[in-house]
């Protein structure tokens, strides 16, 4: 039986999800995307887990993009089922309901950048990686650049990376905020799980809660935007969490969620 192309483990209640194609520089094919897609389901989604590292396998590459091999000889109708296999790969990340870290080791380039992109922070090696170099291979991106790169690093920025296709280090990429933070190769893992984990301590609603609003808002005048806002601080109060929390501050001690 061929080996697993998207490997899972679970460390205390951080979820480890590792694109396992080292040698392809853990390129993007069908199998990939399928199995990516089915380890959400059936695993980060449990209660469990509660938040997730993606990172990839070998210290060339978080993802190097979508596997040229499998997309050169698309048709049309092709091409469409493609682009939209990884976008709901990737809009499963987003829309997880917990904190999800891309540890970007080596190249996420192309579907690599835009799978981080759909994460809620990015943490990079020193020897990180990051574009979307697709309009030199005669393609706009396919899974989401379009929509996330916009809302993370601004309209102006992200129009110069999708037009020019031009690839940032690391200090490139933090200085523009594509990623929060630079670490030593060695270092990345751990400050990823860190990172995780300090996320994970807090109430998991509120987490949750947070999310949503950033998503939903982005779009949204002041008057939608904060009414939303006003909504999901209601919807806190519907669980025990802020009762926990506000009790656990005052009488100084880390609250149980």
């Amino acid at each position: 039986m061929s080996a697993k192309m998207v490997l899972w483990e679970l460390q205390d209640s951080i979820g480890i999800l590792t694109l396992n194609r080292p040698n392809q520089l853990n390129a993007m094919n069908h199998r990939l995307l399928e199995e990516f897609g089915t380890v959400l389901e059936e695993e980060a989604a449990d209660e469990d887990v509660r938040a997730v590292v993606i990172t990839g396998a070998g210290d060339r590459a978080f993802a190097a993009g979508a596997d040229l091999g499998v997309m050169k000889d698309f048709d049309e109708e092709e091409a469409r089922e493609w682009s939209l296999l990884g976008q709901r790969a990737f809009s499963a990340v987003e829309d997880l309901g917990k904190p999800v870290v891309a540890a970007v080791n080596g190249f996420a380039l192309g579907g690599g950048c835009e799978l981080a992109l759909a994460c809620d922070l990015r943490i990079a090696s020193e020897n990180a990686v990051l574009g979307q170099p697709e309009v030199s291979l005669g393609i706009p991106p396919g899974f989401g650049a379009s929509y996330r790169l916009p809302r993370v690093v601004g309209q102006g920025v992200a129009r110069d990376l999708l037009l020019t296709g031009r690839q940032l280090d690391a200090a490139a990429a933090r200085d523009i905020g594509l990623v929060s933070e630079v670490v030593p190769a060695d270092e990345l893992m751990e400050t990823s799980r860190r990172r995780a984990g300090q996320i994970a301590r807090h109430g998991p609603t509120a987490v949750q809660l947070v999310k949503e609003l950033l998503a939903r808002g982005a779009g949204l005048g002041r008057e939608e935007a904060t009414q939303l806002e006003a909504s999901s601080f209601s919807r806190a109060y519907g669980t025990d969490e802020p009762h926990e929390g506000m009790s656990a501050f005052l009488q100084k001690r880390d609250p149980h969620f």
